[in-house]
């Protein structure tokens, strides 16, 4: 406790603001809040009640720049979320985000902050470092794919975070193209895919909270609420991910007998003729 607020004090990456109360809705639907990807590894551990460890990999959306607290940023507040859906569960969130990191600077220390954590699933935060430098991202898809490669075949689960909708981002030229290139590239790699900027977006057409309140002054980095909301919203994607995997696990299996799901009478054989022709 003293080592967080001494380094709340002493860093100035965190905001010199009292924290900010958690809007009473930040919800979205689940068209947009759902990870779709199967999370076999993670859902397996949590719903056996094995130890699960989550290494949020980023910049400084991840780090918690704009927070008053290092204890609100989000993987601080996305563990505590976690603990509280599953208390019989010991959960873990380490955070390595480095603020000002793009793709190729993550990717020199994959192996030293991910890969040695031996964790069950990492969540990466990726893109907006690279949006507001360039307006070229023809190698970005590429060294996003070794990464999440990287981590696949160590048998890691994979999530990425795509940008925050926020003015500094919304003003460059090439943030539709990235969010364009994280969407296909999960789809392609079959990882999981966390729609940050769509999310937040929809928090502002229903005015749940404007981006004046989940960004700060900078126009670029969010605020405690934010992070809060952020963090309320992954977990609650983790959790409905893993248990439609345990849901979908229990349901009865087909037998021989079933054709399109309805149970045949007994003694009727499936009619192989009876599929197209």
């Amino acid at each position: 406790m003293a080592l967080a607020i001494l380094l709340a004090a002493s860093s100035p990456v965190f905001a010199d603001e009292r924290a900010t109360p958690l809007p009473p809705n930040c919800a979205a639907p689940p068209a947009l809040s759902a990870i779709e990807a199967a999370l076999d590894r993670t859902s397996s551990r949590i719903l056996s009640g094995k130890p699960l460890t989550i290494v949020a990999m980023g910049s400084s959306s991840t780090l918690g720049v704009g927070a008053s607290s290092p204890a609100l940023s989000y993987p601080s507040r996305l563990e505590q979320e976690l603990r509280q859906r599953f208390p019989g569960v010991e959960i873990r969130v380490v955070n390595h985000g480095v603020g000002g990191q793009d793709v190729p600077e993550e990717l020199t220390r994959l192996g030293r902050d991910v890969i040695a954590e031996h964790p069950d699933l990492v969540v990466w935060q990726v893109g907006t470092n690279a949006v507001l430098r360039r307006d070229d991202l023809s190698a970005d898809e590429q060294l996003i794919s070794r990464g999440v490669a990287l981590m696949k075949e160590s048998g890691i689960d994979v999530v990425l975070m795509d940008l925050q909708y926020a003015p500094r981002v919304l003003a460059r030229p090439a943030s539709a193209e990235m969010e364009r290139l994280i969407a296909e590239l999960a789809r392609h790699t079959q990882v999981g895919l966390f729609r940050r900027f769509e999310i937040m977006k929809e928090w502002d057409r229903t005015q749940q909270l404007a981006p004046a309140s989940s960004v700060g002054p900078d126009g670029l980095h969010m605020t405690d609420a934010g992070y809060a909301c952020l963090s309320n919203q992954l977990a609650e994607a983790l959790a409905s991910n893993w248990r439609s995997r345990d849901k979908l696990a229990k349901s009865p299996q087909r037998s021989p007998d079933t054709i399109a799901g309805v149970k045949q009478p007994a003694g009727v054989q499936p009619d192989a003729s009876s599929g197209p022709h």
